[in-house]
């Protein structure tokens, strides 16, 4: 039998990139991501790997899950 799971990452780098008055390219730049990076995480369009959510978290100085939530659907 299979299961259809849909789990999301949900993430607020938009909300904490605006907070601290960057762009795109900025952010990108301070973790070491290309500018596209940043643009299809704040979309929903991409789950970081755990090394990118940690490096984030750590620029912004917050708790990995202050960044970001799981929901299991």
């Amino acid at each position: 039998m299979k299961h259809d799971h849909e789990d999301d990452i949900n993430n607020h780098v938009y909300e904490f990139r605006v907070l601290h008055h960057l762009s795109q390219t900025e952010l990108a730049q301070a973790v070491g991501v290309s500018k596209q990076t940043i643009l299809v995480m704040e979309k929903g369009h991409y789950s970081p790997t755990l090394k990118l959510a940690f490096r984030l978290a750590n620029f912004f100085e917050v708790d990995i899950n202050d960044l970001f939530s799981y929901e299991r659907n």
